[in-house]
């Protein structure tokens, strides 16, 4: 049973990059510009939250309703869209789009959203709950909403069938795909305010966010150690990883640091021969579905030869800071550091 859920979490991992307790090590954010103005921690894929998971956004400055500024005809893929005039009522399937779209200060305008943005700060605890994995096209041309943001788990091979039946009706369907690069998450957040009109917002995030990544390399820039990272997405016994073509490796590599699978690409499968050989510096995983996943890799079975286990520097970092791809990835980026190079970060 433990090894279907582990292989069903990677995959709604890898889905929802367009899903604690216990004595987990978790670094919290530090203070850095990017964090003291663009929205605070977003809850994990749990809908199930505590208030303090879910702070206020921070307020974002809005655009000049003298101002005039071309809209998207096309989304980020090249498809066509056409957009309505006002955009007073909101779909949002993917909890990274709803992030954004809440950041951009519009939360108050979704109407309907996937379970696994449950919690977000901005948006009504009372919107209707979609399946992520299932389009409804029926129900939603039923909420008859002006917009729908859909994610890259919607379009498989130019098969949008159900979105064609909601868009045939008239009603905007706007595909924002899983980006794996930094530039990519920040070319999607100015895509989404562009096409909600919120140009002013959109660059108060995207400046807030270049201005913590900028702070980071230059620090990253100075560190000469060079220490391994094994980051894991999924436990024992089947054991998932990642290499480059990930945002996370970019993270990773942004530190100054190695991710051990950077030959590799995409999402993997690892044994623990494959650990055990690569021997990490560090240990950074990212799983909130057991109660105690530091402890879980510190206890497993002939781990204890890893000099990352040695050392005790295995460390959580919020799942959700590093799973979903927008402007939040900075404060997974601080926590990754935190854990990496604690004497800089």
């Amino acid at each position: 049973m433990k090894k279907i859920i582990s292989i069903l979490v990677v995959l709604l991992f890898m889905l929802l990059l367009t899903a604690c307790g216990g004595a987990v090590t978790d670094i919290p954010p530090s203070a850095s510009p990017a964090e003291t103005t663009s929205p605070a921690d977003t809850p994990t894929d749990t809908p199930a939250q505590t208030p303090s998971e879910t702070p206020a956004d921070t307020p974002v400055p809005t655009a000049s309703p003298a101002e005039v500024r071309a809209r998207p005809d096309a989304d980020r893929e090249g498809f066509a869209i056409t957009l309505p005039d006002e955009i007073n009522t909101i779909v949002s399937i993917g909890p990274s789009n709803t992030e954004v779209i809440a950041a951009l200060g519009l939360g108050g305008k979704v109407i309907a959203a996937d379970r696994f943005s449950e919690g977000i700060a901005g948006i009504d605890d009372a919107v209707a709950v979609l399946d992520l994995m299932l389009i409804d096209a029926e129900y939603l041309i039923e909420l008859n909403p002006d917009i729908i943001f859909v994610t890259g788990l919607t379009r498989a091979h130019d098969d949008d069938a159900p979105l064609r039946l909601i868009s045939d009706v008239g009603i905007s369907v706007v595909h924002v795909p899983t980006s794996v690069s930094i530039d990519a998450i920040m070319k999607d957040i100015q895509f989404i305010a562009e096409v909600l009109d919120m140009h002013d917002a959109g660059e108060y995030i995207l400046a807030n966010m270049q201005a913590e990544l900028d702070a980071i390399r230059e620090i990253a820039a100075g560190i000469t150690q060079v220490r391994t990272v094994y980051f894991e997405i999924s436990p024992a016994p089947t054991m998932w990883s990642l290499g480059s073509n990930t945002f996370i490796n970019e993270m990773i590599e942004l530190i100054g640091a190695v991710n051990i699978f950077r030959d590799d690409e995409g999402w993997l499968s690892v044994a623990d021969e494959t650990l055990l050989d690569a021997n990490p510096d560090v240990i950074i995983t990212s799983v909130n579905f057991t109660d105690d996943p530091v402890s879980e890799i510190m206890n497993r079975p002939g781990w204890g030869a890893i000099t990352a286990v040695q050392n005790g520097d295995v460390f959580f970092v919020t799942t959700n800071y590093v799973n979903r791809a927008n402007h939040n990835i900075v404060h997974g980026l601080r926590q990754i550091a935190a854990a990496v190079f604690p004497d800089y970060f």
